[in-house]
């Protein structure tokens, strides 16, 4: 219950007639403690209290300790306050709460308020149980530089399995970076599924009244035993791990000065959909998610089981 400068009169009223502090607050639908919090100002200010007027503790000036490791897993890790409350606990052994974290990151100019973080949200993630279950590849435009970048990403784990930067968006580029994750992955397991949008460089955008449609992207799909699902038109949640992993592209890919070099970064850096409280990245969730037929194939040809 939100409380108003005649609500706040009524209650220093009531306290000053001897009423208990627990009725005052059932009647107000507030806790005891705010009801004393209340009284106990006006009794030490001689003043009625002021909504939003410097009512609750003193702000905590942070440490030059707190600062500086603030900076170094800022710069390490390049997460927002909530985030790195947990890693610094985790990997710094140290307690910042939150609040102060983002007050100091925004003294610095390394974060700002976002509203649209403060909504709930309506939908709830999906993801896969097991690593290479199924990716998700999509293209995106830089919007500083122009670059086009195509990526393949991990349903499961997060972790971004092939990547190019090009100059056009074309279905050859498209299978190019597709070809790469699996070459590199196809090993330890065959990707089965790959959620994509309507796009023209996957040929999707031919789709019929039927839901059919053909291309050379798909006929490369089918050639590797690869189950397209496309994604529910005007709904870009269904690709969502990767368009928000392209935020990530904007604001860090050139502070690296290759694109290897950003990708190892991203792919070892904690994840906050994993197992954040150990400092999970990509990868290690990568080779966890593995079912354990795959891990038992790995064996055999690594050890000769």
């Amino acid at each position: 219950m939100k409380l108003t400068k005649k609500k706040i009169d009524w209650i220093i009223r009531q306290k000053k007639a001897n009423e208990s502090s627990v009725v005052i607050a059932q009647i107000q639908h507030i806790s005891r403690r705010r009801v004393d919090q209340l009284w106990r100002h006006s009794q030490v200010t001689g003043t009625v209290p002021e909504i939003g007027k410097k009512m609750g503790r003193p702000k905590k000036p942070i440490t030059t300790e707190e600062a500086g490791v603030s900076d170094k897993a800022y710069q390490r890790f390049r997460y927002g306050a909530r985030m790195l409350e947990t890693l610094i606990r985790g990997a710094y052994d140290l307690n910042i709460s939150h609040n102060r974290i983002h007050s100091y990151l925004m003294d610095r100019g390394l974060a700002h308020a976002e509203k649209s973080k403060r909504k709930q949200r309506k939908w709830v993630r999906y993801e896969r149980k097991h690593s290479l279950s199924a990716g998700h590849i999509d293209w995106h435009q830089d919007g500083s530089s122009g670059q086009k970048i195509c990526a393949v990403q991990g349903d499961s784990s997060r972790m971004i399995l092939a990547i190019g930067e090009f100059d056009v968006i074309n279905t050859a580029n498209s299978i190019a970076v597709l070809d790469r994750a699996i070459q590199e992955y196809g090993q330890i397991r065959s990707l089965r599924e790959l959620i994509m949008d309507h796009g023209s460089e996957f040929g999707a955008h031919r789709i019929d009244e039927n839901g059919y449609w053909d291309s050379e992207f798909k006929q490369y799909l089918k050639s590797k035993a690869i189950h397209p699902i496309l994604a529910r038109v005007k709904h870009p949640q269904t690709n969502g791990k990767i368009e928000k992993w392209f935020h990530t592209y904007e604001r860090f890919r050139y502070e690296y000065s290759s694109l290897d070099e950003f990708v190892v970064w991203y792919n070892n850096r904690p994840h906050g959909s994993l197992d954040f409280e150990n400092l999970e990245s990509p990868e290690l969730a990568f080779w966890r998610r593995l079912p354990s037929a795959a891990i038992l194939g790995i064996g055999i040809r690594v050890f000769g089981w």
